[in-house]
């Protein structure tokens, strides 16, 4: 026999020739034992489908790709690791893909999907309000981490593990105003951002208004739009600019830890203290705001929880075909040594 085709296989098998299709496609509906003998006289014959022998390496991929919205965002360290542990645990194949704050990340794991055949994706960040059209076009079971994304009603094959950004922002910056603090700073991301902080923005705004407090856009420093966001250079950088403005305020709240961490930086080298002249909190709960001097208050996700949580949902979307499914986990604000009652 010469170059196999598809016809030929189905010829063999004594299937048709969509049949063969699916059963090189992965289709649920499909006999288990007509799709064994139709992929063991794939291999027999060497048929390839498309004329790629790659495409035939992936005709049964158990691959899980995790996919993380900010470049170099330490809040993912931790729950990649426990992530992957869990995935290669359950002999599933790991792929890592940082995606960078200007690309989309859904039209990222779209094409990943069909170019790795993939089982199943977790996205880490990305938007709070993606694009209809653009969940569309995936085509296999994900789950979307640490944003509390809404999604139409129509769709399905997804789960959401996130904290609520916006009632926990409103918690810190109410925390803030207990301690006497109403010239508050928040340093956000950029300008049009439409994730975490677009959210965390919406609660620092509901907590001024529910204390009475003009909201004063002087005091809302957006990061540039072009780069990472959640890095100590942009928290030192957007800090300093506000202190040599001249503007006047008493407290920063800064929505990641890295952020405020540069915050920090920028105020000790501006000749001012921390807290004594100027309050400083953040966001996440990460360990660096722990150890850091003076250690930063700041609102503590369960992160190991919450990636071990993903991961359980995505392979039960995986093996039940289907299905919405939601978590929302409790933060804690966990007080630091950053924070001055005035």
């Amino acid at each position: 026999m010469g170059q196999v085709t598809i016809k030929d296989i189905a010829r063999l098998c004594g299937v048709g020739v969509s049949t063969v299709s699916r059963a090189i496609n992965n289709h649920p509906d499909i006999n288990p034992e007509t799709k064994q003998l139709i992929m063991d006289t794939i291999r027999e014959h060497n048929y390839v489908p498309n004329n790629s022998a790659q495409n035939l390496k992936r005709v049964e991929s158990n691959t899980i790709a995790l996919l993380t919205k900010g470049v170099g965002n330490p809040l993912f360290a931790e729950m990649i690791q426990t992530v992957q542990s869990d995935v290669l645990a359950k002999d599933y194949l790991f792929v890592l893909q940082q995606v960078d704050e200007m690309e989309n990340e859904l039209e990222v794991g779209a094409r990943l999907a069909r170019e790795k055949r993939l089982k199943g994706i977790i996205f880490m960040g990305g938007a709070s309000r993606p694009k209809e059209e653009l969940l569309a076009r995936i085509q296999v079971p994900y789950v979307i981490c640490t944003v509390d994304a809404v999604i139409p009603e129509n769709m399905d094959n997804y789960g959401i593990v996130a904290i609520d950004d916006e009632a926990e922002s409103y918690h810190m910056v109410d925390y803030l105003c207990s301690m006497g603090h109403s010239r508050i700073v928040i340093i956000t991301a950029y300008a049009h951002d439409t994730s975490i902080g677009k959210l965390r923005l919406d609660g620092y705004r509901r907590a001024l208004e529910k204390r009475g407090i003009p909201c004063d856009d002087s005091l809302i420093v957006h990061m540039p739009a072009n780069g990472p966001i959640y890095t100590m250079k942009n928290g030192y950088e957007q800090t300093m600019k506000l202190l040599q403005s001249g503007t006047e305020f008493t407290a920063i709240y800064a929505i990641s830890d890295t952020i405020a961490i540069g915050a920090c930086k920028a105020i000790f080298d501006y000749g001012l203290r921390v807290p004594d002249d100027i309050s400083v909190v953040g966001c996440d709960g990460l360990d660096m705001a722990r150890y850091y001097q003076p250690s930063i208050t700041t609102i503590e996700q369960p992160l190991e929880e919450m990636a071990l949580e993903t991961s359980r949902i995505l392979f039960e979307l995986i093996q039940e075909k289907g299905g919405r499914k939601k978590h929302i986990f409790e933060a804690r604000l966990r007080e630091g040594q950053s924070v001055r009652k005035i």
